[in-house]
Formats: structure tokens, sequence, C-alpha cells
């Protein structure tokens, strides 16, 4: 220890030299320093400890600043580390998943393989795109002055294919051609309501057309396709699943498993938070670019459009026009038209996972919205052609504003407190539709009752006056009036309670219930209820109308009269597009076999019913022959002892001549 004129020592204490500190002179001292001086000198004091202080903490927080400044210096090499690192860590974990079951982990090669391409492709993009044009700009150019002969031949070959594929095709199942009717009268139909004939893009209305076609046999035919779509149809149930462990511990699983609103509408909660994660990401964005991408550039049509078109295939149609918003004042009649046409031919993805719930097939759903894009695009153009001069014309793309959150959590937040005005809204409509519906049934039933005409309903004369319109779509004669009748559920209240009576029928098939109940029809058949799915997708109804203004007009108020003017149009087309995505389904459609079903009895359990033990036994029944009083089997059914058994079994359950 150390004073300014003494020093404490052993040696010093043994002699008995007394402490400073306790002495008189340094009490003075200590007065003099704590005390004693003048407010200048406390000011000084002040202010050389506050010095001292910063300077403490300039010494303290000097590693930080360094290390902060070297980040700063070295930010890229750092960055392509901790990539590097996290890249070697997860090609371990990829290894190691492959490695202990390759077919469990065949999904995560599938993600792995696109994200892949996508990034080796935007990086060969960005560092060797423009020395690839550089090269290939004489052949582009070689392109260009043959192009107008061999854009002839393209289309003569491409025609050709089509007849000889449709020939082959329809060979085995003649009731196709019904579907291909249906599709070339309503495209004639759209024609002839076109605003102006003359001016229609074929560019683009035979583009759109294809895409449809294209996306339309690799979805239904091909076998990739169908295990794709199965696969995520699958994983999108299992993901929708999750939805109850939220509205579970909030109404309780009594509530979940008896009624409707507490086992759906939750769904729409939980999907439109996921959506807005994804948009907080910027997922929805790059994909929804993508698309548009690819739209734009076969089809000839302008950014703006093309993004609101491709924006429905995720969102609603008040939010897709979101996506251009900054540009809807100086859109032109036709772009709108586009936009509206979009909104009205394709559904929500919240409210898909609210349809998947009730039963409907989700790959079903996926591709029929994928599908309408394309075709919504080409069918406005037909009905609404461009004759204004675009100012998006020749414009590579547009901007996409992104969300206002600041974090991820921020944004789950809003979107499923945004979700709840849409959750409101559908269960407001439900209740006031199916009540509207019901009174409607009573008035009609008296009307009917007056002339000794018994049980006519709404849906009943519907069925009656739509009943052409679901024949030309590809459905059998004896299913026509129920996809008719679910048609105009569709088309006059809307697609929600359509979807609802739909899935009712599914279950009754699935359960193995006879087809009719009397002079009811208790089911459809397998391919009318895939052409129904297409048909009912989308949100062209009468109450979408006031949606869709409403929408739009809050979005570009100096242009709601031009709004209204081509609303009922666009309804009439997004109408029209989605029978096109059904007659499309209609012909594609192929049926399921059923299998063996001697070897399928052998297993079967008879005590409860189901659909293919309701076909195996109208197998049965068609096999036996019962003649002098001694029952025999024909067919595969012959020479085996269990028949008689088992057609005691069906008899238990179904009704005809051979019990």
């Amino acid at each position: 220890l150390e004073m300014e004129e003494n020093q404490i020592t052993l040696d010093s204490l043994e002699k008995g030299t007394d402490n400073p500190a306790f002495s008189f002179q340094g009490e003075e001292r200590h007065y003099e320093e704590c005390g004693g001086r003048s407010g200048e000198s406390q000011e000084k004091r002040r202010g050389e400890g506050k010095g001292r202080f910063s300077s403490y903490c300039r010494k303290a927080l000097q590693p930080a600043s360094k290390a902060k400044h070297f980040c700063k210096a070295h930010a890229k090499v750092l960055k392509r580390v901790v990539l590097g690192l996290l890249g070697i860590a997860y090609l371990c974990y990829f290894i190691a998943a492959c490695y202990l079951n390759f077919q469990r982990a065949l999904a995560l090669v599938v993600i792995t393989a696109v994200v892949v391409f996508f990034v080796f492709w935007s990086f060969f993009k960005k560092h060797c795109g423009a020395k690839v044009l550089l090269l290939l700009r004489p052949v582009g150019k070689c392109f260009q002055k043959s192009w107008p002969w061999l854009k002839w031949l393209l289309w003569v070959a491409i025609l050709a294919g089509l007849i000889a594929w449709l020939v082959l095709d329809t060979a085995k199942n003649p009731e196709q051609l019904i579907s291909l009717g249906g599709f070339c009268a309503l495209v004639l139909f759209l024609f002839a309501c076109s605003k102006h004939h003359g001016a229609v893009s074929w560019r683009a209305v035979f583009w759109g057309l294809g895409l449809e076609f294209l996306f339309g046999v690799f979805v239904l035919r091909t076998t990739p396709g169908v295990q794709a779509f199965q696969w995520l149809g699958d994983q999108i149930q299992i993901f929708l699943g999750y939805t109850t462990a939220g509205s579970g511990f909030v109404f309780g699983n009594t509530l979940i498993a008896e009624v409707f609103a507490f086992q759906t509408l939750p769904i729409i909660v939980f999907f439109s938070c996921v959506m807005s994660i994804l948009y907080y990401l910027g997922a929805m964005q790059w994909l929804i670019l993508k698309i548009s991408w690819l739209l734009q550039v076969s089809m000839g049509t302008t950014p703006t459009e093309t993004l609101s078109v491709a924006g429905n295939i995720f969102v609603g149609q008040t939010e897709a026009p979101l996506l251009v918003r900054p540009y809807l004042t100086d859109m032109t009649l036709s772009e709108i038209h586009a936009v509206m046409t979009g909104g009205f031919s394709t559904i929500a993805g919240s409210v898909m996972g609210a349809y998947i719930s009730f039963g409907i097939d989700a790959a079903s759903l996926i591709a029929a919205s994928v599908m309408a894009a394309p075709c919504a695009l080409a069918m406005s153009k037909l009905v609404y052609p461009e004759v204004e001069e675009s100012k998006f014309k020749g414009k590579g793309s547009v901007r996409i504003a992104s969300g206002e959150e600041r974090n991820i959590l921020e944004a789950a937040s809003n979107g499923a407190a945004a979700s709840v005005g849409l959750v409101a809204n559908i269960a407001a409509n439900l209740i006031a539709f199916l009540a509207v519906l019901e009174f409607i049934n009573a008035a009609v039933r008296w009307f009917g009752e007056m002339v000794d005409i018994k049980d006519l309903t709404f849906q009943v004369i519907l069925s009656y006056v739509l009943m052409p319109v679901a024949f030309l779509m590809g459905a059998d004669w004896a299913d026509s009036p129920v996809v008719a009748e679910l048609l105009g559920i569709k088309i006059f209240l809307n697609e929600f309670v359509a979807y609802q009576q739909l899935s009712t029928y599914k279950k009754n098939r699935l359960s193995g219930l006879e087809e009719w109940d009397g002079n009811r029809k208790q089911w459809i058949s397998e391919r009318a209820e895939s052409i129904t799915t297409f048909a009912l997708c989308g949100f062209a109804n009468l109450s979408s109308i006031g949606i869709m203004l409403g929408g739009l007009g809050s979005l570009a108020p100096d242009r709601k009269g031009a709004f209204a003017s081509i609303v009922l149009r666009a309804l009439l087309t997004g109408i029209c597009v989605s029978m096109l995505n059904a007659c499309l389904a209609g012909l594609l459609y192929v049926p399921t076999e059923v299998g063996d079903c001697v070897t399928f009895f052998s297993t079967a359990n008879f005590s409860n019913t189901s659909y293919t033990i309701y076909t195996c036994c109208k197998q049965l029944f068609a096999s036996s022959v019962f003649e002098n009083g001694t029952l025999s089997f024909t067919g595969s059914w012959a020479g085996h002892a269990e028949s008689v058994l088992w057609l005691t079994e069906c008899c238990g359950h179904y009704n005809h001549t051979s019990c």
C-alpha cells in the first residue's frame, strides 16, 4: 500500500511508526479531499471521475469493437465460412438419412435436389448468363428468320399429335369424347361472348389452354405426377392435422369431434398463419414470381395481370390484387378483367385446407387451382381482348411489396389475427345461406304442392336446368342431376356449401351404402366426384361480386365505375374456367381398378361395409345364376366353395334378386 508521502512497511511497524492516515494530519488531509475543498474542486473531481470511467469503458469494450470491425471487414469470408459449415453439416445429415433408410428419405432427396437445382441455376444465371446469351445470339437470329414458317409447322405437328393421342386414348373409354365436346363448346361460347372478336390474342388463348392441358396430363396421367401430387396431398392433410393441437386446447376434443365450426374453421386460422410466415420469409413471393414469369413469357401477357393471376393460386380474390396495388389505377380494362377472372376462377389456400378437412381429394384441389391460372388468363383474353395501349407492355417485371412485419413471430401473429375476419365471414355466410336455402326450399315446395308436385326444391330445379351442362362436362347421365345440383349451389350460394354436400356423397360411397335409396341417389361415381371437384374449385358465385368490388374499390377508389362495368363478364368467365377444368378432368380421368374380388373376399371382414365390398358384391350378384332350383356362379367365382357364404354375407347388407 502506497501513500503520497509515507510508505507503510513491516520495519516501520516494528519501530512503532504511526499510520498517517489515522493521525491528525491524515484526518485533515482526508477532510480536504472529501468535503473541505471548494465547489470548483469538486466539479473537477467529478469530471476527472467521469473521464476515468469513460476510459475504463472504452478499454473494456475495446475487444468487442475490434471484433465488430473485423467482422465488417471480413463479412463475405465469414458468411462463406458459416454457409460452408452449415452445408457440410447438412451433407452429413443427408448422407446419414439416405444410408439408414433411403426409401424413408426419398422426400428429403427430392426436396434437396430441387433446392440445389435452383441454387446452381441462380449462380449460373448470375455469372454465366450474359456470356451464354451472347453465344446463342446467332442461333436466335437464325431462329427468328425461320419462325414464320416454322411456327405453322410446329402447330400442325402439335395438332396432329393431339388428334392421334385422342383417337388412341378414347378408343377404350368413348365417354371421354363427351368431355372433349363440352370443352370445345365452352370455348366457343366464351368466344361468342367476346367484347372484341377481331382483337383476340390467339397466342394467349392457345398457350393458356396448352399449359392447362399439359399440366393436367402430368397430374392425372403420368405416374410421377400422380405420385407427386398424391404425396403432396397426403403431406398437406398431415400438416393440417396439427391444427387439433391448438383447437383441442382452446375448445376441447369433444367439440372438435362433433361440432363443424370447431372442427373445420380453426384450420383456416392455422393455414393463414403459415401463409403469413411464408410471405415474411419471401418464399411465396419467389414462387409467385416464377409462375408469373412462365405465364408471361409463354402467353405474351403483361406483368401486372399475370402476377395477380399467379398469386390467385395461393391467396384469395381480395389478397392477390394487393400484389399489383400500385399499378391498379393505370391498368387497362382488359388487364382488370384478367385480375377479376383470376380471382373468380381459383380458391384461396386457407379455404382449401377446410375443403381438404371435409374429405375432398387434396391432389385434385391443388391441381384444379394450378390449372385454373393459365386457363383463366387465356379465357380472359378471349372474352375481353386488349384494345388499349398498356403502360406495362414490354416491361420486364413488377416489384412485389414485402410485408411490414419486423420478425417471424409478428408475421405469424398477424396472419392468425387476419384470419379471424375470414372465419367470421365464412361462419356468418354459412348460417345465412343455409337458412335462406331452407326458406327458398319451403317456398318452392309450397308452390309445387299447389299443382300436385311433391318434394320440389331449389336443388331439384337446378338439377334439371344445369343437367345438360353436367353431362357435357363428362358426368354419367344418372349422376348428372346431382352434379348439376352441386354446380347450381356453388353458383347461386357458394362453393363452401357445395363442397360440404359433395363430401357427404363421397362419405356415403366410401361407407358402401346402396347407390339408390328409393328415387334418391345416395352417392355418385368416382369419375363424377373428380369432375365435380374441379367444377366447384373457384370463387365464382353471386355473393363474390360484392367481395370483388369492395376489395378492388378500396385499392383504387377512382376506378369503381370501371370495376362495376366488367365484373359480371368476369364472373361468367370464371364460372366457365372451372367448367373447362372439369371437362379436362373428365377427358383425362382413368378408372380405378377394383382388383381381384375373390382374393379380397377371402380376407374381408363383413361386419362393416365399404365401397370395395359394395363393388365386389355387385360382381358376385351379377355372376350368380339360379336355374332349376340350383345356385351356380360364373367367371372367377365358379369353383369356390365360399361363394355361397359370400353371397349370404352380401345379401345381409344389400338387396338383390339373387338373394
